[in-house]
């Protein structure tokens, strides 16, 4: 059944959560990626949709095992823009009928064991939920790649360091302001890459900046006399533009994860002080918590 006021926008289909761990065996030291994948396709696919014809249908299994099959061929899984843009350009030089191939990549932490005091060739441990992710959508118009890079999953605290007064106040505040306080978040960046040229975009030292962004969040987290989560951020996205001429523009979104003072004044008996410079138990608050997001951009992008 058809309907002539209906159209098909846009489409795209593939497949999603592929999971992967490969292996580097380089004599007795070995090394590890953990990586799930999305794979998704668009092009000349209207007809699967509005004619129930699957001959233009590259099937979502085929999807799943060109990433797997790519990844036991490719010696940059563990480099995530470089891997995805394998999988892209694969996709476009096999199927002409595809105009765009978007692959999006976590990758886990896998971080090497210390047995007394030395790295283990070999054992692993995750010591955190933070990853690494990237987003890559190749287009055959032109051979053009977009390529935004993030972290995310960073859970931070520091227990003095920041502060946050000065505020705007009215009949709804009833926030206190204070001089020095616990400052904790889990950072959500990303970054998006400058340049769109396949070639420039395979030679990009990817994992020198993912390292790079990850110091600077948190050596400027750890180290800045904070006025205010804002403030503190986009210090972050200064240091990183200023680092990184590839990268065009940095986004965060910093929940601020609130930590407030236990009240023990009801326990009168006791005595207990938990207040201003004596205040040292905090109940970690699930939620509401403050959100704060922004994206700083180079005022000139010249192309790479």
């Amino acid at each position: 059944m058809s309907n002539n006021n209906v159209y098909l926008k846009t489409a795209r289909y593939g497949k999603d959560l592929v999971r992967l761990l490969r292996v580097y065996r380089e004599g007795e030291v070995q090394r590890c990626t953990e990586l799930t994948v999305r794979l998704l396709l668009e092009g000349d696919i209207e007809t699967s949709y509005t004619k129930a014809d699957n001959s233009v249908v590259v099937t979502t299994d085929t999807c799943k095992n060109t990433v797997n099959i790519l990844a036991k061929r490719s010696q940059n899984v563990d480099n995530i823009e470089v891997f995805a843009q394998e999988i892209t350009s694969h996709i476009l030089n096999k199927y002409h009928w595809i105009s765009s191939a978007h692959v999006d990549i976590i990758k886990h932490k896998w971080t090497r064991l210390n047995v007394q005091g030395k790295p283990h060739p070999h054992s692993f441990v995750r010591d955190g939920e933070d990853v690494s992710t990237t987003k890559v959508d190749h287009y055959r118009q032109g051979d053009k790649i977009h390529i935004k890079s993030g972290l995310a999953k960073l859970l931070v605290l520091k227990t003095t360091g920041s502060a946050f007064h000065g505020f705007h106040k009215d009949d709804f505040t009833i926030l206190p302001e204070v001089w020095d306080r616990i400052f904790s978040t889990a950072v959500d960046c990303t970054w998006t890459f400058t340049s769109n040229s396949a070639a420039v975009l395979r030679n990009i030292n990817y994992p020198a900046i993912h390292a790079g962004v990850r110091e600077i969040t948190t050596d400027t987290f750890a180290t800045d006399d904070s006025a205010s989560v804002q403030a503190t951020m986009y210090l972050m996205q200064n240091r990183i533009l200023e680092r990184f001429p590839e990268i065009a523009e940095v986004y965060y979104a910093l929940p601020n994860k609130h930590y407030v003072g236990m009240d023990f004044s009801k326990f009168t008996k006791l005595n207990i002080d938990n207040s201003g410079k004596n205040m040292d138990i905090y109940y970690p608050q699930p939620d509401p918590s403050g959100l704060i997001t922004a994206t700083a951009s180079r005022k000139n992008l010249a192309k790479l």
